[in-house]
């Protein structure tokens, strides 16, 4: 039995292809907010499908394994709005509408991950990019120019906070099928 106690913290989470982040970028610059906000770094814009949190090392695999057996089909994220969350301190750019193969994705990670004993928030789906962290005061917020964010895989990230900012990697990414019935 490993005793060294080492652990990872780690989730799933949809990663945007070039051009939705250049957008997704530019809608964070665009909120001109003042310290001590703080934008999220480019690379680690990101939209979570699952949080799974710490876990032995040793149990990486499993998580890799649940990654490898989805089969859920590509879906299109319409994101129309910057939300302040003032619990987490936060703004984000929301999407308001919940396609039909993200909530399946998003249930299914969240089963398998409880089979395997993960503990999960139990929070409902709510598709978001987080754009500012720090944001102590509620900001005045503009309209935000839609985005369209066309989503055909996932990956397993890991995060690593001990810096100034967090840093994610990616350990592991699957594909979205265009028919979630393939195989």
């Amino acid at each position: 039995m490993n005793t060294s106690g080492e652990l990872v913290r780690l989730f799933f989470a949809a990663l945007p292809e070039p051009g939705v982040l250049a957008r997704l970028a530019g809608a964070a610059d665009a909120l001109q907010l003042g310290p001590p906000a703080r934008l999220v770094c480019r690379e680690n814009l990101h939209m979570t499908c699952a949080f799974i949190g710490e876990i032995p090392v040793a149990r990486l695999a499993d998580a890799m394994e649940i990654g490898r057996r989805q089969r859920g089909a590509r879906f299109s994220l319409r994101f129309e709005a910057y939300e302040y969350w003032p619990k987490p301190e936060v703004v984000v750019a929301a999407a308001r509408t919940i396609p039909a193969p993200l909530q399946a994705l998003w249930e299914t990670l969240h089963r398998e991950l409880a089979v395997h004993g993960w503990a999960l928030d139990p929070k409902p789906l709510r598709p978001h990019v987080t754009l500012a962290r720090k944001v102590s005061q509620p900001p005045v917020l503009q309209a935000m120019s839609p985005l369209v964010w066309d989503v055909s895989g996932f990956s397993l990230m890991r995060s690593d906070t001990g810096g100034a900012q967090s840093a994610y990697t990616v350990v592991g990414t699957w594909p979205l099928l265009d028919d979630a019935a393939e195989t």
